[in-house]
């Protein structure tokens, strides 16, 4: 969000699932492992290149499954994603299948822009990427010929020191090509979990209130102040990966965390897990017991998705309704009713002083009565009602009035911004690179049968059968270096900690790479990573990090 804010002035998929699938000619995922992360999509991806011949270009590391539709798979090395693209917008600038008129009339700074990516010519960025110039050429002209292209990423782009600028340069890309604001085009972030889109969209950053109204902006903050009867703070507040560190400078003395398991998902576990041994007071709210509960002072224990009403707000901006359809067990209850008695409480022994407002209080009667709030102080969703939802509607934000249909495609016409800004991006390297006594590089993932830390997935007994227990993908090369057959335990260790589990050889990964998840506690990849942060956002580098691979024999006594 940051980086598309940035060069477009809103962040989110521009386009929806059904109008890529059926108009774009040509496709570029890249870090993105389409079909097993986001298989939906991943399918209808699948579908546009066998059933209506659309161009299909996949960049990425690894050899994921949709390189078996693909015209044409860019293997370049991790980390490398801004000197990938700068080649390609090089060569599309060189044949001259830029988009003149789109360039001239809706964007800015295209010649401070143009200066560094003539420095990316298929020489130096076939040195940088490893990806043969004739390869560079060749995606260059696919992009550049098809029209319209849709450019498709994930976690791979954005999980990097360089996460914010990978955006960024993807953005550059499909302004350079035309491809934004028209049907089949877009750039289009695909989210991990069905409401990562909403949650982000009411206010879950720590610079944002709803919609995306900057915390820093008078105007903004005095709304918010008004409705909730409250004094807000000037300023921005911290990212997990701030305040879980922040606990051993005594800068974070409590947690309040729901619906996420750090321990699991958080880089450099051993770290995250002194960081939660030292807090002053840990609240954990929760549907199951996670490997980040023992660390605990209280458990409220929480509702899952299909106990409770409310909507979710998808990759593509859609609002859809969700009706309960079990009772929660025993004291469980629905976030929003914890989050309100908890709130009730605090004021009632007059911890916090009294609000006067108009949305000011907490008595919430039900989760239709916060959708009204919510339109009423986001913009975006000025038109979303229950009652709306509940009659089968599902708009796409932004939805301006109760009458207005939804926003099928962003910045038609003009940007949110006005101008659409190119950003000059040179290429920086991994905070933490291959040596000597790491000479590998271990990059981190899912896989079709499991989400995340594993706290649902591991417990469906189907999934679990398909896939039983956590996997190092390691190529033929490097195996036969190690005497290593498929299915022998290996040991993987970098600077932070180290993990044991079943190798998988496989072509899947390059030589010099090895690929693991964190599904699974026993042996999860977030004990090898590093917290190295991009500066803009504080996401962690998940996708690098240097590592030593041995045969799990190896004798490892005194370190």
């Amino acid at each position: 969000m940051a980086g598309l804010a940035a060069s477009f002035g809103s962040g989110a998929m521009t386009n929806s699932i059904e109008d890529i699938a059926t108009h774009a000619a040509v496709y570029l995922v890249i870090g993105s492992n389409t079909t097993e992360q986001h298989p939906v999509i991943g399918f209808r991806i699948r579908q546009a290149v066998k059933q209506r011949g659309a161009k299909l270009v996949v960049a990425d590391p690894r050899r994921i499954d949709l390189v078996d539709f693909a015209t044409l798979h860019l293997r370049h090395r991790s980390g490398t994603d801004i000197p990938l693209l700068n080649g390609l917008m090089h060569l599309i600038l060189r044949a001259g299948l830029e988009d003149r008129p789109f360039i001239a009339e809706r964007t800015e700074g295209f010649e401070s822009f143009r200066a560094v990516i003539e420095q990316y010519p298929p020489e130096r960025t076939s040195g940088i990427t490893g990806v043969p110039a004739d390869q560079l050429q060749a995606a260059a002209m696919l992009l550049g010929t098809n029209k319209p292209g849709a450019v498709i990423w994930a976690m791979g782009i954005t999980q990097h020191i360089t996460g914010v600028r990978n955006v960024m340069s993807l953005a550059n890309l499909q302004m350079l090509l035309g491809n934004i604001g028209i049907p089949g085009g877009g750039v289009n972030p695909l989210r991990g979990q069905n409401n990562v889109q909403g949650a982000c969209d009411m206010g879950g950053l720590p610079d944002v209130y709803p919609g995306y109204q900057k915390v820093t902006v008078e105007e903004s903050r005095r709304k918010y102040e008004e409705a909730w009867g409250a004094a807000l703070p000037t300023g921005a507040g911290r990212t997990v990966t701030e305040l879980i560190p922040d606990v051993l400078e005594d800068k974070t003395r409590a947690l309040y965390i729901l619906g996420e398991d750090p321990v699991m998902s958080e880089p450099d576990t051993n770290h995250v897990r002194k960081c939660l041994d030292k807090v002053d007071f840990l609240v954990l709210q929760e549907i199951f017991p996670s490997e980040t509960a023992p660390y605990a002072d209280v458990l409220l224990p929480g509702a899952s998705f299909a106990e409770k009403s409310g909507s979710f707000t998808n990759t593509e901006r859609r609002v859809q309704m969700v009706q309960q359809a079990l009772d929660p067990p025993g004291e469980a209850r629905p976030d929003w009713l914890i989050i309100s008695a908890l709130a009730r409480r605090i004021l009632a022994e007059g911890r916090q002083p009294s609000r006067e407002g108009k949305h000011a209080g907490w008595d919430y009667h039900s989760t239709a009565e916060i959708m009204n709030e919510i339109a009423a102080l986001t913009p975006s969703y000025a038109g979303i009602s229950h009652d709306r939802l509940k009659s089968g509607d599902s708009p796409q934000w932004p939805v301006k009035d109760p009458g207005h249909p939804g926003t099928p495609i962003l910045h038609v016409g003009r940007f949110t911004r006005g101008l659409g800004r190119f950003t000059p991006l040179d290429h920086i390297p991994a905070a933490e690179l291959p040596d000597d006594e790491f000479p590998m590089v271990l990059s981190t993932g899912r896989v079709l049968y499991h989400w995340h830390g594993g706290g649902i997935s591991r417990r469906a007994k189907g999934l679990l059968e398909a896939y039983p227990k956590a996997l190092i993908e390691i190529s033929p090369d490097a195996a036969a270096r190690l005497q290593l057959g498929n299915h022998e335990r290996v040991r993987v260790l970098s600077r932070r900690g180290s993990i044991e589990a079943e190798a998988w050889v496989t072509d899947r990964v390059p030589p010099g790479m090895v690929y693991a998840n964190f599904h699974f506690p026993e042996a999860s990849a977030n004990e090898l990573t590093i917290a190295a942060l991009d500066p803009v956002c504080k996401i962690p580098e998940y996708k690098v990090c240097a590592v030593r691979v041995e045969k799990a024999d190896k004798d490892v006594s005194g370190g």
